[in-house]
């Protein structure tokens, strides 16, 4: 038997895990560093409910000592202009991708409910984009950010 003709080597802890899925945040580039932090922390926090295969397995250290579970995979950050979350809103809502938003207006209210209605009163179109989190195949994650930049 050929090379070519053998069957795949069954994958071994060393080897490296590949996602067909991105989970990607962009946040508009002129936040504050508290708000950049602040909003990416909102945006990725829906994600493992809605989309539980996300989510690792639990960890634990040496003494036996359990941690929560977090993501299986990484949380890229972009930045970009008004007008680039603008746009990648717009592509995201016409891929129907899952998607979390954060408004200017969220940095005004203190609860959730008063959030839910500061996003509930603006029409999509006349949203204060901030902060916008997309998960989805690479691809399609990919057309919705162009034009943005990895954060620094």
């Amino acid at each position: 038997m050929s090379t070519h003709d053998a069957a795949p080597e069954t994958p071994g802890p060393e080897t490296p895990v590949r996602f067909d899925t991105k989970i990607v945040v962009l946040l508009r580039e002129d936040l504050e560093t508290w708000q950049r932090l602040n909003v990416t922390a909102f945006l990725v926090s829906g994600l493992g409910n809605q989309f539980p295969e996300v989510i690792g397995e639990p960890y634990e250290d040496a003494d036996a000592v359990g941690y929560l579970p977090m993501f299986r995979q990484p949380v890229l950050v972009f930045e970009g202009t008004k007008e680039t979350l603008t746009t990648a809103h717009a592509r995201v809502l016409s891929r129907a991708l899952p998607r979390a938003l954060f408004t200017s207006d969220l940095f005004t209210t203190g609860n959730d409910r008063d959030n839910r209605a500061a996003v509930r009163s603006v029409a999509t179109a006349d949203l204060d984009l901030v902060g916008l989190a997309v998960y989805g195949p690479k691809n399609a994650v990919d057309k919705v950010l162009k034009g943005a930049r990895m954060h620094p």
